[in-house]
């Protein structure tokens, strides 16, 4: 029943807010705004932040104005939990959100309980779609059996005579990466010389490069973020190895080179298209920009979400969760994406993933 109450929820939350109109409807983002993996939530924080700002600039959603809410999960499966049951008693009616899959996974049963809509910006692991609890769940971005295909793909053809190790963090996201992309790579007929686990949030990686370097290994796929990729690939670097370092959309921050810097060089991921080089994205980035804040990686992925669920809610004329849900199952919407739908799990209907490469600082592709 609760699903049914949310407008009504939604309306006494804006009423008790300090400065809030009676209608305003309370959205959310959520996503590491501290930790390790901080540059990610802020990129969810800058693009949501614009969203509302512009959504309200022009009239607001069925003529309410947005609000909206900021939780920090961490990247903690727990934290995660915790941040949606806290949402829920904001009176919350749709989170652009999570940004690790390790997060949106758990709170996607909070959401689907309480009948709030959820679009991650950035949740790649196959199961927060195949597995939803609920038909409100739903991805802007892509999957990693998805990248694991371009990814694995790449390796078995372009390095088929090289020694190749995959490793990962352990976590959904890094592991399910590494190992959609071995997966692949395997059937296409290259063995990797190592398959390796790593801990996520240590500072030295000593023990391990020195394995990678008495292995021989020409090339490293790395599942996981971008603090540990940098460490790796500098202290690679440090001990005098030319490794290729390859991984995924987790190092679509200007962090990475800040941690590498030079050692940089030459890296290699997989990520979608760059959204900022769309024409619909060049009015949001120059504000994004102005405002000093960052439109790379997911800040066009959060206004994205955003933006898709604010013209569903205009098309089902209300913010009911059903009819919301209905809407997203059967539009398409037009963001700074470019023009995208949703199918059958929730999965979004764009271009799959590129290459980019490091160079001098910045990625661009390949």
């Amino acid at each position: 029943m609760k699903k049914y109450l949310l407008a009504g929820v939604a309306a006494f939350a804006g009423m008790a807010m300090s400065g809030a109109a009676l209608a305003d409807i309370v959205i959310a983002t959520a996503g590491p705004m501290t930790g390790q993996y901080a540059s990610f939530g802020a990129q969810m924080k800058a693009g949501a932040e614009q969203a509302v700002a512009d959504i309200n600039a022009a009239g607001g959603v069925n003529g309410e104005q947005l609000v909206l809410e900021v939780g920090d999960d961490a990247c903690d499966p727990k934290q995660a939990v915790a941040v949606a049951n806290q949402m829920v008693g904001k009176g919350v009616v749709f989170m652009a959100g999570h940004f690790c899959s390790g997060s949106s996974i758990p709170a996607s049963a909070v959401y689907s309980e309480e009948g709030i809509v959820q679009i991650s910006p950035a949740s790649t692991n196959p199961k927060f779609t195949d597995e939803r609890p609920g038909p409100g769940t739903f991805r802007v971005c892509g999957r990693d059996d998805q990248q694991g295909q371009v990814a694995g793909t790449f390796l078995a053809t372009e390095y088929k005579d090289k020694n190749v190790a995959v490793i990962h963090d352990k976590t959904a996201y890094g592991k399910g990466l590494a190992d959609a992309t071995k997966e692949v790579m395997n059937a296409a007929g290259k063995t990797e010389t190592l398959y390796e686990a790593y801990t996520a949030g240590e500072k030295d990686y000593t023990a391990l490069v020195s394995k990678l370097k008495s292995e021989n290994i020409d090339v490293l796929y790395v599942g996981g973020y971008h603090t540990e990729a940098g460490l790796i690939k500098r202290q690679m670097v440090d001990q005098g190895m030319s490794t290729i370092l390859v991984s995924g959309d987790a190092l679509v921050t200007d962090e990475y080179w800040s941690i590498t810097g030079d050692a940089g060089e030459g890296t290699l991921m997989t990520f979608s298209p760059d959204p900022r080089k769309n024409a619909e994205a060049a009015p949001v980035v120059a504000a994004l920009e102005a405002a000093g804040k960052t439109a790379e990686g997911y800040a066009l992925y959060t206004y994205a979400a955003i933006q898709a669920w604010a013209d569903a809610v205009k098309a089902a004329g209300s913010t009911d969760y059903d009819a919301v849900v209905g809407a997203l199952d059967a539009g398409e919407f037009n963001t700074v994406l470019g023009k995208l739908s949703f199918d059958d799990k929730g999965d979004v209907t764009l271009p799959g993933y590129v290459w980019y490469e490091w160079k001098g600082g910045k990625y661009d592709y390949k």
